[in-house]
């Protein structure tokens, strides 16, 4: 997710710093892999698998955990596991507790001596941040570093559950992630039956950047019940051109809801896509980028309220 993303405003680095989602290339043919015990690698330790394929060591049941990702600090607060954290990027701000854990820097430019200084005992890292240099680091150090890497909705769901496994909060993630399905199983029930009205996903509109096919927003929209104009690109998070746009003619057209006017202009779509049916029919949907643009346990919270946006209320 390199590339446009760093002429994103600081409150998008912030959204986006869940995946940092230029980043994500290199790793698009990782799935979620099950984090299941490997071996004994002492009596207080286990080898798991992470979701980039990496064997690490991990002491169970860490008490001392940082996070690298804004999603990674919501998944581990929403595992009863915020006591544990002690450490956090600058754009880690929910829960409100999160707020108040020591910060080592942000999540493209983590700071290794706070991060050193903290004696973690386990680091979450999200893979769309491809953190290469601190990983290596940590290694040689013997700091255990678990790779993450949803790429859809359902395997956000699976994070969790692997979270939950190398942390010892099994019980707690499993409850977590059933109720997370049980949700998302429901959205497609009730948007089975309608219509794929074409949407345009716009990230920010100077650049123009939306989401491609590999993309874990492309999943939502897909979930959603809509077909994405931008569903069919090879990048993860393309630059598009005002008259791409205009061509593939969106009926709706789905903004982030507080960013400011110098991340996404309505006024300036508005403008520059007069001619398409969305701003026609005065269909331009705000949601709370948050919900949609973290890979994190309120992903479901967006995909009902997009799914509500795009079909009204069932």
């Amino acid at each position: 997710m390199p590339g446009p993303i760093r002429t994103i405003h600081r409150e998008r680095i912030r959204l986006l710093t869940a995946f940092c989602v230029l980043l994500m290339a290199l790793n698009a043919g990782c799935k979620s892999a099950n984090p299941s015990v490997q071996s004994n690698a002492s009596a207080d330790q286990h080898q798991f698998t992470d979701e980039t394929g990496r064997a690490v060591t991990i002491k169970t049941s860490p008490q001392r955990i940082i996070s690298l990702a804004p999603n990674l600090t919501e998944m581990l607060f929403a595992l009863g596991l915020g006591d544990r954290v002690v450490g956090v990027t600058s754009y880690c701000d929910f829960p409100l507790e999160a707020k108040s854990k020591a910060k080592v820097g942000d999540t493209l430019q983590p700071n290794s001596e706070r991060i050193i200084a903290l004696k973690p005992d386990l680091v979450i890292i999200s893979t769309s941040s491809q953190l290469e240099k601190i990983t290596r680091q940590l290694d040689e150090l013997k700091i255990p570093v678990y790779i993450t890497n949803p790429r859809t909705v359902r395997e956000v769901i699976a994070s969790i559950r692997n979270l939950g496994q190398i942390t010892g909060a099994n019980i707690r993630a499993e409850e977590f992630a059933g109720t997370m399905n049980r949700r998302l199983d429901a959205v497609e029930q009730q948007i089975r039956s309608e219509a794929k009205p074409r949407v345009f996903y716009v990230l920010q509109n100077s650049p123009l950047i939306t989401a491609g096919k590999n993309t874990f927003i492309n999943d939502l929209i897909n979930l959603a019940g809509a077909q994405s104009i931008s569903g069919d690109e090879a990048k993860d998070y393309p630059q598009f051109s005002r008259e791409t746009v205009i061509a593939r003619a969106p009926e709706i057209i789905i903004v982030p809801q507080s960013h400011g006017t110098d991340i996404v202009s309505e006024s300036d779509l508005r403008r520059d896509f007069a001619t398409t049916p969305a701003v026609r029919n005065n269909r331009i949907v705000r949601i709370n980028p948050d919900l949609i643009d973290r890979p994190g346990p309120r992903i479901i919270d967006g995909l009902e309220q997009l799914a509500k946006a795009l079909h009204g209320e069932k």
